[in-house]
């Protein structure tokens, strides 16, 4: 029995016979007493800074917060739940939520968002600060630990993501001209904003690092005119791309090619790698810059998109344990290690953080619309972690706790770049 045990278990024995004391978990609201159980339950909410969510336990007993009408309600199947939950809640409440042993009664995405929103000042988060530098170590991204990592979220199936991608089957946040714009519609305009950004011109040659199930490439060569090589180390994305390309006549102008970026050569007019950035890791990205400069020379025009934080912080770790491994989401600062030792200049930065978050809304009611096919390619555990990946990365990009970034760069040399963005909107 460990520390935390013993002590739930000395409280729960000594609260059988105390005498009613206030509750002492400020912000939150209780009976006029509570046993030990319910005031370890309420310091767990206390570690987010309590957030309007009540916890309900299995002997029944409910701990509520103060004053606010909670967004949602957590059922705890048993002890060993608040146990689990006091010993590592970053990553327990993902796995008790997957293994059902913890049911969420309101809204999912608002549960998250709030708690988001509760624990966001850092002076309010150093227990939990504490236990994620204790137990967790995010995965490396050397060539065969990206390779690992790349096989663990992408190589489980195209039929998967075949069910919730839409008919694009891309695998990144969208752009959403109108409010009436639909998921594939907005990301044939993210494919087109891309091209746009990076004004490709009939002729010209294009590396890409990171292709996804090809989309990109394909629109691209499609419907700019350009060669494009694209590199890849997902087996199962490399092989539906390039029968993608066969069965599109494009073959002839795309090369598929399954090998890590590190490993790209040549030179090109575009360097361009959308939904990548994240599995590379910070301490990469010098290498990665170097990759773009040898590929672009003096002359070469280049974008990077990638989800990005306000400020340096770690990948959720049940997020970075179960769903991304080695993923990372940078600040911008910290982007600027690509380009800073090459000396490329930033022309563009945008931010299209809440185009992501409808971009998952959209996702996430395909996936609820195929959950019971899901559930029967995985199981029920599968379709609760999906589902809790997805919700809560809406509530992420709308809390504004993930921004998504859009950086167009070029070598310090090249002066051929536009005087305004008109050429992005125009006809």
């Amino acid at each position: 029995m460990n520390a935390v045990e013993e002590s739930l278990s000395a409280q729960e024995r000594r609260a059988d016979a105390a005498q009613p004391t206030p509750h002492e978990a400020a912000g939150v609201a209780a009976p006029e007493s509570l046993s030990a159980t319910g005031k370890l339950a309420a310091k767990l909410l206390q570690m987010f800074g309590n957030p309007p969510v009540a916890l309900v336990l299995w002997n029944g007993e409910r701990v509520a917060p103060g004053r606010i009408e909670p967004v949602a309600t957590l059922r705890l199947a048993d002890r060993g739940v608040l146990l689990s939950l006091l010993r590592d809640p970053q990553v327990r409440f993902g796995d008790l939520y997957s293994e059902g042993r913890i049911e969420i009664e309101g809204d999912l995405v608002k549960l998250v968002g709030a708690t988001y929103e509760a624990s966001r000042s850092e002076r309010r988060r150093p227990m939990l600060k504490a236990l994620a530098r204790l137990s967790h170590r995010p995965r490396i991204n050397s060539l065969d630990g990206s390779r690992d990592n790349i096989h663990h979220h992408y190589d489980i199936g195209n039929e998967f993501y075949q069910l919730w991608l839409g008919r694009t089957m891309a695998y990144t946040c969208a752009y959403y001209p109108t409010e009436a714009t639909t998921l594939d519609e907005a990301q044939i305009a993210k494919m087109d904003h891309v091209c746009r950004k990076l004004r490709l011109r009939r002729g010209e040659t294009v590396v890409e690092a990171g292709f996804g199930w090809g989309g990109l490439a394909l629109h691209m060569a499609r419907h700019y005119g350009v060669k494009v090589r694209a590199f890849n180390i997902s087996r199962e994305q490399v092989k539906f791309a390039r029968e993608r390309a066969k069965a599109e006549g494009l073959d002839s102008q795309i090369e598929f090619v399954e090998d890590d970026y590190r490993n790209i050569s040549g030179r090109y007019d575009a360097f361009v790698s959308v939904g990548m950035l994240e599995h590379v890791g910070v301490e990469n990205y010098r290498a990665l810059g170097g990759v773009a400069k040898r590929a672009l020379g003096t002359n070469g025009r280049g974008l990077i998109h990638s989800i990005g934080r306000n400020y340096p912080a770690p990948v959720h770790p049940w997020i970075e344990r179960r769903i991304f491994p080695g993923g990372y989401p940078p600040s911008l600062g910290q982007m600027m290690q690509l380009f800073e030792p090459w000396d490329f200049s930033v022309l563009d930065v945008e931010n299209l953080r809440l185009h992501y978050a409808r971009t998952l809304r959209h996702w996430w009611d395909l996936f609820e619309a195929s959950a019971e096919r899901v559930r029967t390619m995985f199981d029920e555990k599968f379709v609760r972690m999906w589902r809790l990946y997805l919700t809560g990365s809406i509530a992420a990009f709308e809390t504004g706790t993930l921004q998504l970034f859009q950086v167009v760069f070029a070598p310090r040399e090249n002066c051929d770049i536009p005087w305004t963005r008109a050429y992005l909107y125009g006809s």
